[in-house]
């Protein structure tokens, strides 16, 4: 048994340990590609401005210094040691940070608004985190000054809009540089036709989002593999031939030099020394795609060695060719591997974009679940990774914005100074000459997705306090005459407890619906994912004869959205395993239990039920004790149920219009009214973003002033 046991054990990890290595090699071709292609153009970039070369070497070995230890500090230490390690289960970006202090420190806007979020939440960790008093003094203000929440938020949206910015200018950058050393050789080519390489490279790229992440990985991977191989090799060809004394420069000593040499100019320089660190924010935004140790063993081992070369190996040739400065990395390159290693940078330039579009996808996915960004179409590339996605009108867009940026600018330094990370003092000063870029491309993002945010949280609130009792709309059956019609009724609503301000208008207006009816709410959890055997919290509403339901539905925001027809089986499943257990396990009348998906999956809840209370009136959910009845017949139940689903089943949603009042402020009016107005017309309907067939879709106007 011991030998089994062990052999059972060697083989498990010998299984990780291959998934893992296949994990760091696909890393090379998705995560890494824009930090390793940043030697085209740091050099270049940082000697535009006012900081120039003289006779000694102290500049550009103060250069070096300041790229050594701004990769040694941000992306290994920051990132690899400290930054990795604070994923959402396996989730990393700023939305999953956000969302981490959301659920636990209760100090973000999106903390759970229901008690069903607590089973989910609490299985974050395996352990409690002992509050500090530090904890405990920053809770009590962002509960006391709610101004504090919305300003962090604000803070997290910001920091995402950089983030898609960057989506836009990487890949201009990266291509254009690439492109543009074709001139090393070719001196008279026209500024025009690399700007027209460039356009068809970046639509052949964003072209190709569509095939997914790992295909995507596998299939640039080599490239980026292959293009390391390259610049080390050559940066300590050039370090043995033209000035070993470079290595000194890995000394902290040469920055301090630097800064007293040339003051203010070497200030400004940091603009372009921030261009080595470009798409270190990818290793944990695409934190999801890969793994911690996958990222960390691909960037140790391989990226940071062979960046340290590159840069010191170019240093070693400036040093004796100042005259090359603005085609320094070129130039450098010995004429018997030139035209090899420029394909190579081609295509690695191109590779080096795929970091941060598929970065700029996890984000807006989870920006979309949050509801701070509008309806857009996810497509899942992947049945094993579920954060391997492509949102096909964001891949347009950035294309569109990456053309114009390159037909606009057509220079390389101009998109250089729009780089606004985390230098940002240096970066300023570069404004005008193209710092603005990123400013308008962050504001615009902001807006849309503040806006957004809270115009979804104004429309809920008034479905909220304009929600109807049960009771209310019962006593109207004898007055208006209700009818019930043969078939299921889905009722898609935001409310969790109560009849939703849609339906009651839609009752008094034509009196009748379906003999049974499913109230369905949508959670989209500030969690990355919710297991199977969590996804439906099913209810009664009122007596059993009624046929009245309400079905939570929760998501993560990293799962996968299945097609109408397989969520309506789960759901009529669903409904069906919990009248069963009422029967089995007794009277749970006007009770809620939590229901797998599956039916075999009920059996080992049937012993021990947790059940809770949901009134008449729709006042919600309140716990209760675990408690066991004497069996009841729910046969008649499960007929009319089986009975309604062969009739056929109808969707109910509204169909809203979002106001101001006449009332508020000119700035609301103009926030609601015109910018989310002008958002819900243009972004994809409710029903086509959960997948509702229109043949069976029915939608109720109203008008909310919020």
């Amino acid at each position: 048994m011991e030998l089994e046991s062990g052999s059972t054990n060697r083989q498990s990890r010998l299984k990780l340990y291959k998934s893992t290595l296949i994990l760091a090699y696909q890393s090379f071709g998705v995560v890494y590609g824009d930090l390793s292609t940043s030697p085209i153009y740091v050099y270049t970039s940082t000697f535009s401005g006012r900081l120039r070369l003289h006779e000694d070497d102290d500049e550009i070995l103060g250069v070096l210094s300041l790229v050594f230890w701004t990769l040694t500090l941000i992306p290994l230490c920051k990132y690899i040691v400290f930054v990795l390690g604070a994923d959402d289960n396996g989730e990393g970006g700023t939305f999953a940070l956000y969302s981490l202090l959301c659920r636990r420190a209760k100090l973000g806007l999106l903390h759970p608004s229901h008690s069903t979020d607590d089973d989910i939440s609490s299985q974050d960790s395996c352990q409690l985190i002992k509050e500090t008093r530090a904890s405990s003094l920053l809770k009590e203000f962002f509960d006391k000054h709610h101004s504090s929440r919305v300003v962090l938020l604000l803070i997290v949206i910001l920091g995402t809009s950089m983030v898609i910015a960057d989506g836009i200018l990487t890949p201009s950058m990266s291509v254009l540089s690439a492109v543009y050393g074709i001139k090393t050789k070719a001196g008279g080519l026209h500024d025009s036709y690399a700007v027209l390489i460039t356009c068809l490279i970046l639509v052949g790229l964003f072209a190709l989002q569509h095939i997914g992440t790992h295909r995507v990985g596998f299939l640039f991977a080599p490239i980026i593999l292959l293009w390391l191989l390259s610049i080390s090799g050559v940066g300590i060809y050039n370090i043995i031939q033209w000035n070993p004394r470079v290595v000194s420069a890995l000394s902290p000593y040469y920055v301090y030099k630097l800064f007293k040499l040339t003051g203010k100019d070497g200030w400004t320089s940091l603009g372009g020394i921030v261009l080595c660190i470009t798409g270190a924010e990818a290793m944990f935004a695409d934190l999801g795609h890969f793994s911690q140790l996958s990222i960390r063993i691909a960037f140790t081992a391989i990226i940071y060695p062979s960046l340290i070369l590159a840069y010191m190996g170019e240093a070693a040739y400036l040093s004796k060719h100042k005259e090359d400065l603005q085609r320094s990395f070129y130039r450098a390159i010995p004429e018997v591997v030139f035209w090899p290693v420029f394909i190579i940078a081609t295509l690695a330039t191109v590779v080096a974009s795929q970091a941060v579009i598929s970065a700029t996808f996890s984000i807006i996915s989870q920006c979309w679940a949050l509801k701070c960004f509008p309806r857009v179409k996810i497509i899942h590339t992947s049945n094993q990774m579920h954060g391997q996605i492509y949102i096909p009108e964001v891949n347009w867009m950035l294309m569109v914005f990456c053309l114009l940026v390159v037909i606009g600018f057509r220079d390389t330094d101009m998109i250089a100074n729009a780089y606004e990370l985390l230098y940002l003092s240096s970066c300023l000063a570069k404004v005008a000459k193209g710092g603005w870029i990123p400013l308008i491309f962050s504001l615009i993002a902001l807006s849309v997705m503040y806006i957004w945010h809270y115009g979804t949280l104004q429309k809920q609130s008034f479905e909220s306090h304009n929600r109807t009792s049960l009771d209310m709309l019962l006593s109207l059956g004898p007055n208006v005459g209700i009818n019930r019609v043969r078939g299921i009724g889905l009722i898609y609503t935001n409310v969790l407890s109560g009849i939703p301000p849609m339906f009651s208008h839609f009752v008094t207006s034509f009196p009748a619906f379906h003999q049974v009816l499913i109230f369905v709410t949508f959670q989209f959890l500030t969690t990355p994912r919710v297991s199977a055997n969590q996804r439906f919290i099913v209810s009664r509403i009122g007596p059993a004869e009624f046929r009245l339901y309400r079905c939570i539905v929760r998501f993560g925001y990293k799962d996968a959205r299945k097609d109408s027809y397989a969520f309506e089986t789960d759901l009529i499943e669903t409904v069906r395993v919990f009248l069963q257990h009422e029967s089995d396990d007794g009277d749970a009348r006007d009770s809620v239990s939590e229901m797998p998906v599956n039916q075999h999956e009920s059996d080992c809840l049937r012993d021990d039920v947790s059940m809770r209370a949901e009134n008449g009136s729709g006042a919600g959910l309140t716990r209760c004790k675990r408690v066991r009845f004497c069996g009841v017949d729910n046969s008649k139940e499960l007929e009319d149920l089986e009975d309604a689903r062969e009739a056929g089943l109808a969707y109910m949603m509204g169909n809203t219009c979002v106001l101001a009042r006449e009332t508020s402020s000119v700035v609301k009016k103009f926030a609601i009214n015109i910018v989310y107005g002008f958002l819900r017309r243009n972004c994809r309907s409710p029903s086509t973003a959960l997948g509702v067939p229109h043949t069976s879709l029915i939608e109720v106007g109203m008008a909310y002033r919020v």
